[in-house]
């Protein structure tokens, strides 16, 4: 039996029959940063594993584009080659805008990080994520689009997921002792296995879109502080951030970052908010509908372990998912990429176990991972979002701040959690401390 035309991985004349080119040692549903970080490190150790994406590549992705030291890092851990000669654009480091200042901040240098960051566009990036799984050995299925687990009436453990294949789309079933949700914010699969998005974490909302600009190649992100809607009759501060990410390419990625920590978060439509911020931007920047080159899109952005546990009954989260959305900047790419990379270790070190106990004490130590590397820092973003869910704190803090060089270097340290975790600066230090004795919840 021959597999769809949309199947791009598989082990043609290998001999296999359906049934075995449908099993595997693992499962990873979305072929996203996580996904894909994930299967790579998977199929790199030597696991059989399995990449489902619900869609064709190449395909969009609402995002900044902008890439910090720590996803470069990670892209660098997964063998890409993120050369200019290959299309990257590198970026030296951070401007910020606010409070009538302008304050323009380079990358940490660091021994754990590289001082440099990239802008890719997604539909792009994503690809490229892909197919290096997919190089490393892991069989990738575009349009493959996963429904409901298959669990286990004896033991509730998932032990595969229910699809349909290709345009026909097919209902196929796959089958693994471990699957992998890298399935996003929606993650249709978690709920489906009873685990449900915690109110109590901060949400974020991303809106953006693309303008032709002659500001395309600038080599620092930038970012505003302030975000006002000036389209009333008083102007109004709101919960959140702009920015402008040169592309390198003739065009700007323009967007906006808002929290759910006000009753604006709901109460206003954020596409026009983009659109009249744009608006009151300098004419020469090109920041107009005439030189927009696409729609206005947004996503939610799931911070601060939204979702959890990370592992129950045979299923683990990864990137979106999970929740794993940095509260003070609203990053998920690196996250993404880093909780792949832990997941992967923690599945190759468990298939090693000889016994299902074994294995199941192995896995259980996922949560336990993540928890102990993100889970202080996490609740001190939680708590920073609180505070600057009041458009007046973030006013302050921005004005006050943006005149001291030397508070905004360790701030930038602290929102982009960018430390080394030994033998740093004082800067370092106070931040991994204050990390250590947050609640790692």
């Amino acid at each position: 039996m021959s597999e769809p035309a949309s199947v791009t991985g598989s082990r043609a004349g290998s001999g296999s029959t359906a049934s075995s080119e449908r099993t595997a040692d693992v499962i990873v549903v979305g072929a996203g940063p996580a996904g894909s970080a994930t299967a790579y490190h998977l199929a790199k150790s030597g696991l059989d594993v399995l990449l489902l994406e619900k869609t064709a590549f190449p395909r969009e992705k609402v995002c900044g584009d902008g890439l910090t030291p720590r996803a470069t890092k990670q892209l660098v851990a997964m063998g890409i080659d993120i050369s200019e000669e290959a299309g990257w654009l590198r970026n030296k480091g951070l401007r910020i805008i606010g409070g009538g200042s302008r304050l323009q901040l380079d990358w940490p240098e660091l021994a754990s990080f590289p001082d440099y960051g990239l802008v890719r566009k997604r539909d792009d990036f994503d690809e490229q994520l892909a197919r290096q799984a997919q190089k490393a050995g892991a069989r990738l299925y575009e349009r493959c689009n996963v429904g409901a687990p298959v669990i286990d009436e004896l033991t509730g453990r998932i032990t595969g997921v229910h699809a349909k294949l290709g345009e026909e789309k097919t209902p196929v079933t796959f089958h693994a002792p471990l699957v992998v949700a890298a399935d996003g914010n929606s993650t249709r699969l978690s709920l489906a296995m009873g685990l449900h998005r915690r109110e109590d974490r901060p949400m974020g909302v991303a809106v953006r879109t693309y303008f032709t600009s002659p500001r395309h190649d600038d080599d620092y992100l930038e970012s505003w502080l302030e975000l006002w809607d000036r389209r009333g009759a008083q102007d109004r501060l709101l919960p959140g951030y702009g920015w402008i990410f040169g592309m390198g390419d003739g065009t700007s990625n323009v967007g906006l970052g808002i929290l759910n920590s006000s009753s604006a978060f709901r109460e206003l439509d954020w596409r026009e908010i983009l659109k009249a911020w744009c608006a009151s931007m300098p004419e020469d920047w090109g920041y107009t509908p005439e030189n927009m080159t696409g729609p206005i899109r947004g996503a939610a952005l799931p911070m601060a372990f939204n979702r959890q546990p990370h592992y129950t009954r045979g299923l683990l989260l990864v990137g979106d998912a999970g929740g794993l959305v940095n509260p003070f900047n609203g990053e998920g790419i690196a996250y993404a990429m880093e909780s792949g990379a832990i997941a992967a270790e923690v599945i190759v070190q468990a298939h090693a176990r000889a016994t299902y106990a074994q294995r199941e004490l192995a896995l259980q130590r996922y949560p336990k991972i993540l928890k102990d590397t993100y889970g202080g820092y996490y609740s001190l973003g939680r708590a920073f979002v609180k505070l600057i869910g009041n458009p007046k704190v973030m006013q302050i803090a921005t004005q006050r701040g943006l005149t001291h060089p030397l508070l905004m270097r360790f701030t930038l340290k602290m929102l982009a959690n960018l430390t080394d975790p030994t033998g740093g600066d004082a800067m370092d230090r106070i931040i991994n401390g204050l990390s250590k004795v947050a609640p790692r919840s």
